[in-house]
């Protein structure tokens, strides 16, 4: 007789699942701190205009956005297809600029509120009247500093 026995059936041991819980919830929480939520949904179409010499804003928590252009086409029987002016989620008119700003200046900090920064985010087909508008009742509420957002590219080749 051997001392050594070979085993028989070849089965595999059981999996231990204890462990799985604990991935479970540092994956959980791992997409809970990464997601970013999007601030407004864009109501309006929104192809910006090229530029080869631009920067990069800093602080994001600095800026609130003004977008212009004409309505998605989801919008455009309801309200048209000529520009329009969205703050956050709601389609406004120049008049509401002003408000706009004074609300965003109180609802940041005291030490922010003097170096806000207005960031128009405006179609390319987008009228300058507009735009033009918009400004003076930014410089009406003493928001006079104004970023142009456009996205990289050579502002040579886009002018017709």
């Amino acid at each position: 007789m051997s001392k050594f026995k070979k085993k028989k059936g070849g089965e595999l041991p059981a999996i231990s699942t204890a462990s799985l819980p604990d991935i479970v919830f540092m994956l959980l929480f791992f997409f809970m701190v990464a997601t970013v939520m999007r601030d407004s949904t864009l109501m309006v179409m929104n192809v910006l205009p090229a530029a080869d010499q631009i920067q990069k804003l800093d602080k994001k928590d600095r800026v609130m956005y003004i977008y212009a252009g004409k309505p998605s086409t989801r919008y455009q029987d309801k309200y048209g297809t000529s520009a329009k002016i969205q703050l956050n989620d709601k389609f406004s008119t120049v008049a509401d600029v002003a408000a706009f700003v004074l609300a965003e200046r109180a609802s940041k900090r005291q030490e922010l509120q003097n170096v806000l920064t207005t960031a128009l985010k405006v179609d390319g087909e987008t009228k300058m009247g507009l735009i033009q508008d918009i400004k003076q009742e930014l410089r009406k509420v003493s928001a006079l500093k104004i970023n142009y957002t456009t996205r990289v590219g050579d502002y040579a080749q886009n002018i017709k």
